[in-house]
């Protein structure tokens, strides 16, 4: 039976680690980010690679770094056939990638060279793409520099937006992971090296890239918010609150008014002029300790007191 070491965190990693386990692969270790505050009261919660290792009785690691730490070096003596990662967001060693009697592989979220790094997907839908990819490749010391295993194309719909797109992504990933694995282990592969020339880095989002700037096209101020829907979520000031937009459509009003202006609402209703003089139609928010409620809701309630009219953009 082939023996892995499996790292991952986030529900990409959880579906791409549940075909490996039905698949009958012998996973003789998980690692995974140490458990993570969230909310108010910043209550531990564990990652969903962590709760299969705990249900499955997989040995389980959570180093705060990997590299230098007793975790890495009790990896390593594990003889492992094959180091598999999918969304794990740490560097690894290479004394640990060499550990493995086969190989080390990732399950990336792009097709490499484009959008090597931790947010792949975020940048995807942030510049618009039609389409994305998984790309199975042999992990090396430089960031998703590795020689290009398989790939698999996935399209980019008008609906997408985070969470969707990392589901779809996940399923493909998981499929063509567990197709390419056993060509890995028979050596029926032809490993295509990255090209340098066509190499776009993703980095993680910044805090301030949460901000929603209503200067920039509607376009881009609606791929900004289905990036970051629904984690972490993209912001405005809107009514005096720190307010999140989940669900967006672009509307062609071609107004000039300044960016940031409610050009239309009703009961079921908010579009704001965008840099470009294209609507911004709000359809999912979130104001500051409310739940995530539709525009209706948000119309009937906290929204009664916008105005046609009114500068909602906060400088």
């Amino acid at each position: 039976m082939t023996r892995v070491i499996f790292l991952g965190t986030p529900e990409f990693s959880a579906t791409v680690m549940k075909g490996l386990i039905k698949e009958g692969y012998d996973i003789v270790a998980a690692v995974t980010q140490p458990d993570k505050p969230v909310g108010r009261k910043q209550k531990l919660q564990k990652s969903p690679v962590k709760l299969i290792a705990e249900d499955e009785n997989i040995k389980l690691y959570q180093p705060a770094k990997l590299p230098g730490s007793p975790e890495v070096e009790e990896l390593k003596s594990l003889n492992a056939d094959l180091i598999i990662t999918a969304a794990y967001g740490q560097f690894l060693p290479t004394s640990f990638l060499n550990s493995a009697k086969v190989a080390a592989i990732n399950v990336h979220g792009s097709l490499l060279p484009k959008y090597r790094g931790g947010a792949p997907i975020q940048w995807s839908l942030l510049n618009g793409d039609k389409e994305t990819g998984i790309t199975i490749m042999y992990m090396v010391k430089g960031m998703d520099a590795g020689d290009i295993i398989s790939q698999e194309k996935i399209a980019i719909t008008d609906d997408d937006d985070n969470g969707s797109l990392f589901e779809k992504m996940a399923v493909v990933g998981r499929e063509l992971l567990l197709d390419t694995v056993p060509k890995i282990l028979s050596g029926d592969i032809a490993p295509v090296a990255q090209d340098p020339d066509k190499v776009v880095f993703s980095p993680n989002i910044s805090k301030e890239q949460e901000h929603i700037d209503f200067t920039k096209s509607a376009q881009q101020v609606h791929n900004q918010i289905r990036a970051l829907s629904p984690d972490p979520g993209a912001w405005m000031m809107l009514n005096g609150q720190r307010t999140k937009l989940y669900k967006t459509n672009v509307e062609e009003i071609n107004s000039d008014q300044a960016a940031g202006t409610v050009y239309d609402l009703g009961k079921k209703r908010l579009v704001i002029v965008a840099g470009d003089g294209q609507g911004v139609a709000i359809k999912r928010i979130q104001p500051a300790g409310k739940k995530v409620m539709d525009i209706a809701n948000y119309m009937n309630g906290l929204g009664k007191n916008l105005e046609k009219g009114q500068q909602v953009i906060d400088e």
